[in-house]
Parts: C-alpha cells; sequence; structure tokens
C-alpha cells in the first residue's frame, strides 16, 4: 500500500532547457527543487527510451536504451566533451524554425547528431575505466542495441525487415562478426551515447531521491516493431520470416478512436514466453527497477487479454480478442525481483476477468477526473468514488486537460455540471478547482500535470491517441515554474494531508 500523497506528471523532454528540448541537467534539477518546494512526493515522467516513428517515447527502438535527446548539452561543455561555441552554433541553426513553448523534432534531428558526434570524438578526456564499468553493468543489451542502431544507418534509416542483408536481419554468426568489424566506430558511438545519457540520468535521480522525490517511470506494455528487441529475440514475437509483424497490436473502438487504435507494434507469443519462464520481462522490469522508484504499467489490459489484429488492416475493426499471460507473468516476476512497486493502467473498458487480475496482483489501478464529468451517471472517475487504494488524476498525457475537456468537448449540461462539482466559475482557474477535488480525494495518490496547474488549454495536449505527427511537442515557459506556483500546490497538499 502507498502512503497519502500526490505528485505530478510532466516528461523530461516538456522541461524549458535551453537548447530546443528539455533534458537531464539543470533545468530537470531545478524541477526537482520546485516538486519539493511544493510538498511533492512523485514526479511521474512517460518512457526514457530512444524514440523512433512519430516522436513517440511509446515507439522506441530499444526497451533499454535511453533517449539521446534528453542528454544535457551544458554537462558536456561542463565536462570538457563540447565548447560553449558549438552549442550556440547548433541553437543558431535550430532558432530559425524553433518555439518556445514546442519541440521541434526536425530541427533537433538536424543540429543534435552532429554535437554528440563531436562530443564522442572527445572520449579521451573521460576515464576509460568508467566506460569498461558501464559497458559491463549493461552487457544484457547494449551490444545488441548499438550495432542495430549502427545498421540502420549502414541501411538508410530502413527498418529492420527492409534492410538489404537477409543473413544479418537473421543474425547469421558470420554476418553478426562481419558487420561488427565494419561498423566498430558507429557501434562505438551508440555506446558512448548511452553512457552520456545514463551518466545523466543516473546523477538526477541520485538528486531527486535526496530532496525526497520519488520518479514514477513508465514502461509500455508493447516495443516498437523495429526495435534491437524484437531483432535480437524473434521467437518471443508474432512475425514473418523476414521479421515484419504478422500481428499487431492495438484496441478496438473506444472513447478516442470510431475505428479504433491500430497501435503497430508486434503482439508477443506468449507461449514462447511462458516456456522461458518469462525470462525476458523479468529482465525487462529488472532494468527498469533501477531507472525508477515506481513502474506504471501501461495498458495493463494487455495482460489479461489483448486486441491482436493482422498486419495490413487499415484499421483496428477486424481484430480478435486474446488471452495473455495473467498471474503467470506476475508470479514469475515477483519469484525472481520479489515486490516491485507497479502502478496498473486500467483505463477503458474493463472487463470482470481484468478486474479480477488486477485484484489478485494487489497493483493499485488508475482513475481520471476529466472522464468523469457525465451529468446524469456517477462515474468512477468523479473523485467522491476512488477506492483508497488507487492513483488519481486530473488529466493525462493521453486526454485533454482539465481546461480543454471543460470548456471545449463537453456538453452545455456536463459543462454546468463539472462546474458545480469543482465548486467553481467560469471566472476561476479551472485547474487549481480540479487538483483540490482530486487531493481531497480518498485515493492514496493523487496526481496532476503541470497544464493543469497551468490552467492551460488544448496548445498544451501532449498527445492525442490514435494520431501521428504534431505530438510529444509541449513545453512549459520558464517563468511558470516559480516559486508562486509551488506555494499555492504546497497549501493544497498540505490541506488535503498528502
Amino acid at each position: 500500500m502507498f502512503d497519502r500523497s500526490s505528485g505530478v506528471l510532466m516528461h523530461i523532454t516538456s522541461l524549458p532547457s535551453p537548447h530546443g528540448i528539455g533534458s537531464l541537467g539543470k533545468t530537470a534539477h531545478d524541477f526537482v527543487d520546485f516538486l519539493a518546494d511544493a510538498g511533492q512526493t512523485y514526479w511521474q515522467v512517460l518512457p526514457l527510451g530512444h524514440i523512433g516513428f512519430g516522436e513517440s517515447p511509446y515507439q522506441c527502438y530499444s526497451a533499454a536504451a535511453g533517449n539521446p535527446y534528453l542528454i544535457d548539452l551544458d554537462l558536456l561543455v561542463r565536462d570538457g566533451l563540447l565548447t560553449a561555441d558549438e552549442v550556440a552554433a547548433a541553437d543558431a541553426a535550430m532558432d530559425a524554425c524553433a518555439m518556445p513553448d514546442h519541440v521541434d523534432f526536425v530541427s533537433l534531428a538536424a543540429t543534435r547528431w552532429p554535437l554528440l558526434r563531436r562530443a564522442a570524438a572527445r572520449v579521451h578526456v573521460l576515464e576509460q575505466k568508467q566506460l569498461d564499468i558501464f559497458c559491463a553493468a549493461h552487457a544484457d543489451w547494449l551490444p545488441d542495441y548499438a550495432l542495430f542502431m549502427a545498421l540502420k544507418d549502414h541501411f538508410g534509416g530502413r527498418a529492420l525487415w527492409e534492410w538489404d542483408d537477409p543473413s544479418i536481419v537473421e543474425r547469421r554468426p558470420e554476418a553478426l562478426s562481419t558487420y561488427r568489424a565494419l561498423l566498430a566506430d558507429d557501434i562505438a558511438f551508440y555506446t558512448f551515447v548511452q553512457f552520456l545519457f545514463f551518466t545523466q540520468w543516473d546523477e538526477l535521480h541520485r538528486y531527486a531521491n535526496k530532496k525526497g522525490i520519488h520518479i514514477i517511470g513508465d514502461i509500455p506494455i508493447y516495443v516498437s516493431p523495429d526495435s534491437a528487441d524484437v531483432w535480437a529475440h524473434p521467437p518471443l514475437f508474432k512475425l514473418r520470416p523476414d521479421r515484419s509483424p504478422r500481428m499487431i497490436a492495438g484496441v478496438p473502438p473506444d472513447y478516442f478512436s470510431a475505428t479504433g487504435q491500430l497501435w503497430g507494434n508486434p503482439v508477443y507469443d506468449w507461449k514462447e514466453h511462458e516456456r522461458t519462464g518469462y525470462a525476458w520481462w523479468i529482465w525487462r522490469i529488472h532494468t527498469n527497477m533501477a531507472l525508477f522508484d515506481v513502474i506504471r504499467l501501461d495498458h495493463f489490459r494487455g495482460f489479461e487479454a489483448f486486441w491482436e489484429v493482422k498486419a495490413g488492416e487499415q484499421t483496428a475493426i477486424h481484430g480478435a480478442w486474446k488471452r495473455g499471460p495473467g498471474m503467470k507473468l506476475f508470479r514469475a516476476i515477483g519469484t525472481a525481483l520479489g515486490d516491485v512497486p507497479f502502478i496498473a493502467e486500467d483505463l477503458g473498458v474493463q472487463t470482470e476477468r481484468m478486474r479480477a487480475l488486477l485484484t489478485a496482483t494487489g497493483f493499485p489501478g488508475m482513475r481520471v477526473l476529466i472522464f468523469g464529468f457525465d451529468a446524469e451517471g456517477d462515474s468512477d472517475h468523479l473523485p467522491h468514488n476512488y477506492p483508497v487504494h488507487s492513483i488519481v488524476y486530473t488529466s493525462t498525457h493521453d486526454s485533454q486537460t482539465v481546461c480543454e475537456q471543460v470548456m471545449d468537448v463537453c456538453t452545455a449540461e456536463e459543462k454546468q455540471f463539472a462546474y458545480r462539482y469543482l465548486r467553481s466559475s467560469m471566472s476561476e482557474a479551472l485547474g487549481w478547482s480540479a487538483i483540490k477535488s482530486v487531493f481531497a480525494s480518498p485515493a492514496c495518490i493523487a496526481m496532476t500535470t503541470m497544464q493543469d496547474i497551468l490552467s492551460l488549454g488544448a496548445d498544451a495536449r501532449m498527445n492525442i491517441p490514435a494520431t501521428v505527427g504534431g505530438n510529444w511537442r509541449w513545453r512549459v515557459r520558464r517563468d511558470a515554474i516559480n516559486p508562486q506556483v509551488a506555494s499555492m500546490l504546497r497549501e493544497i497538499t498540505k490541506t488535503y494531508k498528502r
């Protein structure tokens, strides 16, 4: 059972760091200070992986590798790996199209990789022993990831199943040896980039814990089809012989989309996972335990039953429910790793089987305030109905903000109900009213977002599910993270005994 507490959801990329994207340096440490001053216990972030398709943190090239864009450039200057002039020149090249409250991923890609290449060329300024220790500690995934990324570059960025050489797609031993020699420099580069990421992340994580802030991390249930995980472990997924997905994941038509959501990720061959004693999942959870203090399991329902669609379908409508691993997986994880502090993302349509699995695991489920503004019913998402053993949100990274939901989405009747329930009026800051309602609830953990703290609307949306492009870009303005806001949040937190 978690203690009565609270926190803020905001991804690293949304920080107001210099150089075009939120990063792991001073601004991240300053945000930890803000959370501590505001009396918070948790900082929740999205997956930290090396983003691929659509810049989504839920579509990464590896289940273990970190996002190179999060590496703080000023720390690299501090460590002698870059010069201030080199960073300034890259900033100048980005400024023509960069916006202070959005990440420009196209401009970022054009300027960031050359800087990281320059830093890697100066690896000699660091102690080789540090790199050797890092490589040994991550030997279970790092070599495959670094070779996979080097191969992607070699084959023009194309997806795994589009590489020109079937022998390396199939990981034949002679091909692995050949390409490791041929691409040694690029392999060393991607290895070094991960060293930089983990060094900076570990420093931030330690600082947060020292300040009393625990980090909630997010594990996507699926991995990207174009990933080192699929390439290195093909029997664990339902694939075609060329390693492209044969069956893909998604969800049927729901609140977010009339045609469902077609994610494109290969679904797991759970029989093969069971045969191996769920070794890959145990490794995955163990890896994330080193990164985070609490782990949120995305799309928890998929562990009970998952929506499977034949690859090539244009929507998720023509799919079928298949049984997931259920408690067999979580018993195996518990036996191997002990009690892991999990949170289950159990949103959407809930079945009796899924509720039974959640009860059997003992994990807290989720509730989201903005899903509860039903003027006629008595929604489970309204704070007076929250279970004590739950983690609850004003809104999430996948939803509208409170202000957008009430002002732009709710019907006139729902809007009036929302105002009454939140004890608010159109002239008040809806975000703060929502925070008070959620923080006053019985739930053990109450979370809000920076968007709701600032009462922002549609322009601050982080992600629109079932869409590609234009997502994951929002950034908070530097002056919005200030002592006055921290004081207001601390007062609410203190009032409701969190």
